[in-house]
């Protein structure tokens, strides 16, 4: 039997790749299904095997602690990535999974509809008055955590500094974090249990309309959560139900910028705000990859992948896939067929998906109602993060 060719390699710090990587990633689906990332993992290139191995029961989320303390060092980041949902498999992650999933299920976020309106047009008044605005501080990253500490629980006043935090632990989901990250992680860590330790203890004696006051409620009736599960899973729900969001925004908008016939589109018929944020989602996944670790061997492409290994689904190049989408490479904001990954999918489908999609629709509903909506100038993306993002996108904004 012949063995199958080498696999390219994938560098996913290449400068060019973090610009632009969808031309790599064509490269790469040609090639095959695989591709090399680091040593002992692999990178699934192609939407089908994507779809398929998120179901696949030989594939986990949980590593072993080894895995976590090379990632992040041995400090309080590495406990806390090894209490998440995210990096459980079942029993655990269903527990987790089954009572997080109180605070985002869809009767508590379409309650929040109207907030949501609101705060967008409180956050669109200034610039609407100086003509002007930077989408990223202005409305793209406050929208979004302004709304998921509602849902928390956690009070206003603390809403910048838990902002500040969860963005230094957001540096923390790749596969090496820096020094210097490792120590802003491990910080933050510390102060957001802190915080969130604290405002669970006032729960206790004064319940409310939010996440703290359910997982108590949740304890109390007999539910197996120990209290760093509930501090742990907090922020990280926190983390999830804001980070999608801030770069769907902003993501979303630089493709209007650079797309005036997709912007007119909206302008003429807005009810296509719900296809356009999944198209969005698909065009630019803030999510480019996530990770798996192989539990029994496993076939793809003609290579067996041995237990112990890793395997990434890379997100950003299935969603770009010509062999499952019509034009990959072209922006729609009325795609109809559109089955994106950028929620990923199966057990691990994303917590504040249904929250997401209603903030990008209420977002992307009032930009498409404004009578300017221009580039004030470049655009910069955002290169310490894992995620698709940008640090800059300036805009020129009027009613009239």
């Amino acid at each position: 039997m012949t063995a199958p060719a080498l696999a390219p390699r994938f560098d996913a710090l290449d400068p060019n790749v973090v610009e632009d990587p969808y031309p790599e990633y064509a490269r790469l689906r040609a090639a095959g299904p695989l591709c090399r990332l680091g040593p002992g993992s692999w990178g699934v290139t192609r939407f089908a095997d994507v779809t398929g191995l998120q179901h696949d029961p030989r594939l986990g989320s949980e590593f072993p602690a080894g895995y976590h303390e090379i990632s992040v060092g041995d400090g309080p980041a590495s406990a806390f990535f090894q209490r998440i949902m995210l990096y459980r498999d079942p029993p655990d992650h269903v527990r987790l999974r089954r009572l997080m999933s109180r605070a985002f299920s869809p009767a508590v976020v379409r309650r929040l509809r109207s907030h949501i309106e609101d705060l967008v047009d409180e956050l669109l008044a200034p610039a609407l008055a100086a003509g002007r605005m930077d989408l990223v501080p202005e409305l793209a990253y406050p929208l979004p955590v302004r709304v998921v500490c509602r849902l928390m629980g956690i009070p206003p006043e603390s809403t910048d500094d838990v902002r500040h935090h969860a963005m230094n632990l957001g540096r923390a989901f790749t596969a090496v974090v820096p020094e210097h990250a490792r120590t802003e992680a491990d910080v933050a860590v510390r102060w957001l249990r802190e915080h969130l330790g604290a405002l669970l203890e006032q729960r206790r004696s004064r319940r409310g309309d939010d996440l703290l006051s359910r997982l108590l409620d949740a304890e109390e009736s007999g539910d197996t959560l120990s209290a760093d599960e509930i501090v742990d899973n907090t922020v990280f729900s926190f983390f999830a139900g804001f980070e999608t969001t801030v770069h769907m925004i902003t993501t979303g908008t630089a493709a209007l910028l650079a797309h005036p016939d997709q912007l007119a589109r909206l302008r003429a018929d807005r009810s296509l705000v719900t296809t356009a944020v999944d198209e969005f989602l698909r065009w630019d996944a803030p999510i480019q990859g996530t990770a798996r670790y192989v539990r029994e061997p496993i076939e793809i492409g003609g290579r067996t992948i041995r237990t112990g290994r890793v395997l990434v689904l890379m997100i950003g190049s299935a969603n770009h896939d010509e062999r499952r989408f019509a034009r990959p490479d072209r922006l729609d904001v009325g795609r109809q067929d559109n089955p994106h990954v950028a929620f990923g999918g199966g057990a691990h489908l994303c917590l504040g998906a249904f929250l997401a999609r209603m903030e990008g629709a209420v977002v992307f509903d009032r930009l498409a109602r404004l009578a300017v909506l221009e580039p004030d100038g470049p655009t910069v993306r955002e290169p310490n993060t894992p995620f698709r993002a940008y640090a800059s996108v300036p805009v020129r904004i009027g009613d009239v």
